[in-house]
């Protein structure tokens, strides 16, 4: 107690300095309108079955929801969130090392390809881009296949699902709920290292966020 008392007092007078919290989880739900700058989206916050969630509206462009960090390097990601199985109307997932609106990391899910009767819609079920040069279309017609792939096993695509990211420096691995193989790893095209954190949504599409939880390593 007396220890406790001690270390308590040398952290009120700065003489400690402890290092931020390694862990944060967000229940995306609960966050004030202070703590999200919307790009080309509005939300809603909505409850089903006891558990509440934002849905975000389905507008023209690719639309993200920036949170409250901003210095994100290495570490995970981890978001629930729902699409829907509609034809090029669901691309879900996360943005990273962002600078701005523009210039950022990405990795996301197209819900309405995890079942496709097409074996090439089916290898176009999770994507990583690096904007603004770095598109789905640039890297499908240079560097066909590498930056997305199919999933195993995946998720009813009208249901929840967790994404989760690794980024370890230049390699990124991106799992699929609790599965143990990474569905996607790919080498990071930018040079960016660190920056701000969001939710992305492609072009006409919305979708709905849980939590998030962010490791930082």
């Amino acid at each position: 107690m007396k220890i406790q008392i001690y270390v308590m007092t040398l952290l009120s007078l700065g003489i400690i300095n402890v290092k931020a919290q390694k862990k944060i989880v967000y229940q995306l739900s609960k966050l004030e309108d202070k703590d999200l700058q919307l790009v080309q989206r509005s939300k809603t916050v909505t409850t089903e079955n006891g558990k509440s969630f934002i849905r975000l509206s389905e507008n023209k462009g690719e639309g993200l929801v920036w949170l409250p960090i901003s210095d994100f390097e290495n570490g995970s990601l981890s978001i629930t969130m729902r699409g829907k199985d509609e034809l090029q109307r669901s691309f879900i997932g996360l943005a990273f090392h962002a600078l701005n609106d523009s210039t950022y990391d990405a990795v996301y899910c197209r819900p309405f390809n995890f079942f496709a009767k097409d074996s090439v819609r089916r290898i176009h079920a999770i994507q990583y881009v690096s904007h603004p040069i770095y598109t789905w279309k640039k890297l499908r017609e240079e560097q066909n296949a590498q930056f997305e792939k199919a999933i195993v096993n995946p998720p009813n695509p009208n249901d929840w699902f967790t994404l989760k990211l690794e980024i370890k420096n230049d390699v990124i691995k991106a799992y699929i709920n609790d599965q143990s193989e990474p569905a996607l790893v790919v080498n990071k095209i930018s040079l960016q290292v660190s920056g701000k954190i969001g939710l992305f949504m492609g072009d006409s599409s919305g979708g709905d966020f849980g939590e998030i939880v962010i490791r930082k390593k």
